[in-house]
């Protein structure tokens, strides 16, 4: 018998494959691990050497779970480009990757301030800033970050910008501080927002997860900010200052 008006096997497969595919596209996000997860950080941002060589650095680090994702700093960077910000205030430091990250998204005449009580951690990426030529565009200020803030406040600092990514319980007093210190029309970015689910877990009563609880209703509740938050890294919020309407 003739196979010529029969699909061949292989051709049919595939076809099947990619109906079923279709037929499971959903309005949810995807669940990020494997294969997918390596063609995100592969394809889905423009990661240069110094960047990568530091995140892998960072993932050997005893604390390398404190890195922020290689997908949220991409999109912090493509935020940064998006609002034109000069100027960026960073919670939170670590080994400096999402300092990096941010530096490189500013014009040559922006700053970034980045704030951390460890001093030994931010050296590790001091190196790595300077090999992507940014080190002069990052301000290290070493201390603990909320009488950091208060400083900013004090000398009269504005910032296009603010993320934070810093210690959990705290972050009601950072989110307040970071509102005063971002112009109208600015952003507040903050990450771990899902606490890995544990936000919505009842049976987690940590003082972190219910900080960020708290805090989570509080932002929604405001309508001086627009809001949105994202299953980005362990849940990325993001926070616009409104501009007051003239009328």
């Amino acid at each position: 018998m003739s196979t010529r008006f029969w699909p061949q096997p292989r051709r049919y497969e595939k076809k099947a494959a990619n109906a079923i595919r279709d037929a499971l596209v959903s309005p949810r996000t995807l669940k990020l691990d494997g294969p997918v997860l390596d063609y995100l950080n592969s394809k889905g941002s423009r990661e240069v050497e110094a960047q990568r060589a530091l995140r892998e650095e960072s993932d050997r680090h005893l604390h390398g779970n404190m890195r922020s994702s290689a997908e949220q700093i991409a999109l912090l960077g493509f935020l940064i480009e998006t609002i034109d910000a000069r100027s960026v205030l960073e919670v939170g430091c670590f080994t400096g990757y999402g300092t990096l990250g941010m530096a490189l998204a500013v014009p040559p005449d922006g700053k970034i301030v980045s704030l951390d009580v460890n001093e030994d951690w931010a050296a590790i990426g001091r190196r790595y800033w300077e090999e992507a030529g940014v080190a002069e565009r990052i301000e290290f200020r070493a201390g603990l970050a909320l009488e950091s803030m208060d400083r900013l406040l004090d000398e009269g600092r504005l910032f296009d910008l603010v993320y934070v990514d810093a210690d959990k319980k705290s972050y009601p007093a950072y989110y307040a501080r970071a509102l005063k210190l971002v112009r109208q029309g600015g952003i507040v970015a903050l990450d771990n927002m899902l606490r890995n689910g544990g936000v919505a877990d009842p049976d987690d009563t940590t003082r972190q997860t219910a900080a960020i609880r708290e805090l989570t209703a509080s932002i929604r509740e405001d309508p001086a900010v627009a809001m949105c938050l994202t299953p980005v890294g362990d849940g990325l919020m993001l926070v616009r200052k409104r501009i007051p309407s003239s009328a």
